[in-house]
């Protein structure tokens, strides 16, 4: 793949981590956080193959960042989802101090960045995130299509 930019070479990053999940048989959705361009953190969603609610790829790329860096604090870092992100997953990025969120398809149903509310634009929080939706929007809507088209036609 030929990227255009940076922000599609570090999601095409989050979407293999996506494919990572889907192969598991989760919802394909992956993220990584990046830091001066290299990435401090990965995950991809497990909360069937981990029993654990929590266990989205967004919250454990933090977790994961956090422990490559031995600091629950990422300032400065970016995240890049592949799926805007639900309300736990929001407000983990305001607890780690990410400087910027990245994501690639709209979640109509539960993101809260753009549909179903503008969480990052709250006056009560007392960090702000910058963040751009769209990137590699085509991609990650197809992973997920795919996924749910199948989901649906198996006997």
């Amino acid at each position: 793949m030929i990227f255009k930019n940076f922000k599609e070479e570090m999601m095409s990053l989050a979407l293999e981590e996506a494919k990572k999940a889907e192969s598991l048989g989760e919802v394909p959705v992956g993220a990584i956080v990046e830091y001066q361009g290299k990435v401090i953190g990965k995950g991809y969603n497990q909360p069937i193959l981990t029993s654990d609610t929590t266990a989205h790829a967004e919250i454990i790329a933090i977790r994961d960042a956090g422990r490559n860096i031995n600091n629950y604090r990422l300032d400065g870092m970016s995240i890049y989802s592949t799926l805007e992100p639900c309300m736990m997953c929001a407000s983990s990025m305001i607890h780690a101090r990410i400087l910027k969120l990245y994501f690639g398809a709209e979640d109509k149903k539960s993101g809260v960045i753009i549909s179903q509310n503008n969480f990052f634009d709250s006056t009560y929080l007392n960090h702000k995130i910058d963040f751009e939706g769209g990137i590699l929007h085509e991609e990650a809507s197809l992973i997920l299509k795919d996924f749910f088209s199948l989901k649906r036609f198996k006997v």
